[in-house]
């Protein structure tokens, strides 16, 4: 049997060029059916959403962005970006690829990166999945912001994208997760950019989920992971009650949920699915 890695083949890295920025992305899917855009996290691309691809495409139209410094995305022009700035990259793809209306996942820092869009344009929005979400260190003390940003630059200079594959994969994983998923995650991870990277560390430094909840949201699924280390299950929860969400789901997985527990996290995300047609 194929290796996850392989199955990439099927969903190659696509160019979208803009005036002021480019995207690679991966699709899966008709474009014809509803829209379900994917929103990665600090450590990972678009590549890593392949059982998502496999398991949904039939159903719904996948796009899958390397945000703005990972893949062959351009950066954003500033060196602090906020989570607006991402989200007005992400209008700006979402324009360009014609997508009016899409379900909206973010998972990890890309959740940070989800509901700021959410909260700018809830119109375009049919229903926003957060998972396994990081809220940022915005409402932190400074010398803990600091302090975690410092630690996560000093980590990519030490180690690089290859080192921090090496010695950082499985830390996204529970103990029971399996060889392929490992791969699956360090396969992503040696694909950092480190200039983008950095970028993101200053999103993750300042970002203050919480605050982008809305009113306006129409509907919002939360999940967790059991054996989640990055961002426990009880933070998690928390953003669940923040954002009214219809759906609080712990999974048995660590970090990386849609990676280790391919089939309970998309059965979940497809109840939710066809609960927003």
């Amino acid at each position: 049997m194929a290796a996850l890695i392989d199955h990439l083949e099927q969903f190659p890295l696509q160019m979208l060029r803009l005036d002021a920025q480019s995207f690679s992305y991966r699709s899966a899917g008709n474009p014809a059916k509803p829209a379900l855009v994917l929103l990665h996290g600090i450590g990972s691309g678009s590549g890593s959403w392949v059982q998502q691809f496999q398991a949904l495409s039939a159903e719904y139209y996948l796009v899958a962005w390397d945000a703005p410094g990972y893949g062959e995305s351009t950066r954003l022009t500033s060196a602090k970006p906020k989570a607006a700035e991402y989200a007005q990259a992400l209008q700006q793809f979402l324009v360009a690829l014609n997508l009016q209306q899409v379900y909206l996942l973010g998972h990890s820092l890309g959740a940070l990166m989800a509901a700021s869009f959410a909260k700018a344009h809830p119109e375009q929005v049919l229903g926003l999945i957060l998972a396994n979400a990081a809220q940022g260190y915005g409402t932190a003390d400074v010398q803990v912001r600091e302090l975690k940003l410092r630690e996560r630059l000093a980590q990519m200079q030490a180690l690089g994208p290859q080192g921090l594959a090496e010695q950082r994969a499985a830390n996204l994983l529970s103990p029971q997760a399996s060889a392929e998923h490992l791969a699956l995650v360090q396969y992503n991870m040696r694909r950092l950019v480190p200039a983008g990277y950095a970028q993101a560390s200053e999103l993750l430094a300042q970002g203050r989920l919480l605050a982008d909840a809305s009113p306006a949201l129409k509907r919002v699924l939360v999940i967790a992971g059991s054996a989640d280390t990055i961002t426990p299950a009880e933070g998690v929860q928390q953003v669940a009650q923040a954002f009214k969400a219809e759906r609080f789901e712990i999974i048995n997985a660590g970090h990386a949920s849609y990676i280790e527990a391919p089939q309970a996290f998309n059965q979940i995300l497809s109840q939710f699915l066809k609960g927003a047609v």
